[in-house]
């Protein structure tokens, strides 16, 4: 069998592993994606638009998935501080507790977690790549980390005691981002292959942490 395709099948045969028919933990499969999705995303893309295009809805299906959510007190709605008129969907402290105790990806994450720190960096490397060839090829973008958009902008990156320390400023919406939101997702994101600073550094964190 050539390689590539033992590959795809093997990735096939991952992908079954987290996706079910009905419910799981009083949830469908839609639901635990939109509810993985928000406790993920950044405050720009906390929003019902956002996350009707995020797991491929349309508004009103996205509404009703939010409803359940408020409904099981996983998630709340708040006026968006950059624009009164819009609300932002925060995940509660239990809805977080059901994703940590109860998301059906969860023994994937294990598993993968099991490899290691440098096999995950390779993994995760890999298939941003496959990703990437796909979102060229079908020319589409899908929502992605900030760290690796081209919006983002370095504001006065600085390094101390071994910690990396930076802030940032999004240049599409003009707001400042910690270097802890640019680990989040963004569904304006845009691609960019001009900033690998920021990733080698948590990378470099991540085998510290690993062997410490």
């Amino acid at each position: 069998m050539p390689l590539a395709r033992e590959a795809v099948e093997l990735l096939v045969q991952a992908a079954r592993a987290w996706y079910f028919e009905g419910n799981q933990h009083g949830l469908r499969d839609r639901e635990w994606m939109a509810l993985r999705f928000l406790g993920r995303a950044n405050r720009f893309s906390r929003t019902p638009s956002a996350l009707a295009g995020f797991i491929g809805a349309t508004r009103a299906t996205a509404s009703q998935i939010v409803k359940t959510l408020e409904a099981k007190s996983f998630l709340v709605r708040k006026p968006s501080q950059e624009d009164k008129r819009s609300v932002v969907l925060h995940v509660t402290a239990q809805g977080e507790k059901c994703l940590n105790q109860h998301d059906p990806i969860n023994h994937v994450l294990n598993a993968v977690n099991s490899l290691g720190t440098e096999e995950c960096i390779r993994l995760r490397d890999s298939l941003r790549e496959i990703l990437n060839h796909l979102d060229a090829a079908h020319q589409r973008l899908d929502a992605s980390i900030c760290r690796d958009c081209m919006f983002l902008a370095e504001r006065s990156p600085s390094t101390g005691k071994g910690r990396v320390t930076a802030e940032f400023m999004c240049r599409l919406y003009r707001a400042p981002v910690s270097l802890q939101e640019t680990e989040l997702l963004c569904t304006s994101f845009e691609r960019t292959r001009d900033r690998p600073k920021i990733e080698e550094n948590l990378d470099r964190a991540a085998r510290v942490a690993s062997q410490g």
